[in-house]
């Protein structure tokens, strides 16, 4: 499942997962996790080479339990700190560096190469599972996302914000996203997209169930149709 910020594609694949009992991936809080990295190690995340050069140096390891997403670096628990607006504001030019997209995408296959998993990023059709049986692109409007990011970091306890401010910076994200050189964010051969707008978050993980239940529950049951990635 992929799609721009605020789209709802977390909330929506964990929920999907959940309803089916399958596994769960946030790749994004895996280059969430990288970046929190290159910061801590007092490296400029708009100096590419410097941060391709450390790319492979962190562990980065992530959890697929839906009902309780976790991720690790070198040993410490980092789920909260990298929601916060120091990792937020650095992310999307870090996920830009091809070796830590290179890097990533490995341990993303490595992970989903076991199948019965719901994937969210902004690559996953495209780059990562292009033969995945299910591939679904949400998007919504731009004042829509900007109310749920809004929303979700004033329920979480994030710093306060206006929702024309987040509305800019997911303007920025996503023409950083969209127009990078290595992988950017776009629709994927095959793919549906849902525009979330209009929808709560239990009609866009009915909408989706429907969908896995026309493909005859297939994507449930086999993952990335039947496709083998070699382990990195």
């Amino acid at each position: 499942m992929d799609g721009p910020s605020g789209s709802g594609k977390s909330s929506a694949s964990r929920g999907v997962a959940k309803a089916l009992g399958l596994r769960y991936l946030d790749t994004g809080a895996m280059y969430r996790a990288m970046t929190w990295w290159v910061l801590e190690q007092g490296v400029d995340p708009a100096d590419t080479d410097a941060v391709a050069a450390r790319a492979v140096e962190p562990e980065i390891v992530s959890g697929t339990d839906p009902d309780a997403p976790s991720i690790h670096v070198d040993g410490v628990d980092v789920a909260g700190p990298i929601r916060g607006a120091r990792v937020t504001g650095a992310v999307s030019q870090v996920a830009a560096v091809p070796e830590v997209r290179a890097r990533l995408v490995a341990l993303q296959r490595q992970i989903i190469g076991d199948g019965g998993i719901v994937v969210e990023g902004r690559d996953i059709g495209t780059v990562v599972a292009p033969d995945a049986t299910l591939k679904i692109y949400l998007t919504a409007s731009a004042e829509a996302r900007a109310q749920r990011r809004h929303a979700e970091l004033a329920g979480g306890g994030a710093e306060a914000t206006t929702v024309e401010a987040q509305q800019a910076e997911l303007a920025r994200r996503d023409k950083i996203d969209s127009t990078r050189k290595t992988d950017p964010l776009s629709l994927a051969d095959g793919a549906i997209e849902l525009d979330t707008t209009a929808l709560d978050l239990e009609q866009v993980i009915a909408e989706v169930l429907r969908l896995v239940e026309e493909r005859g529950g297939s994507a449930a049951r086999s993952g990335p149709a039947g496709h083998h990635y070699e382990r990195a």
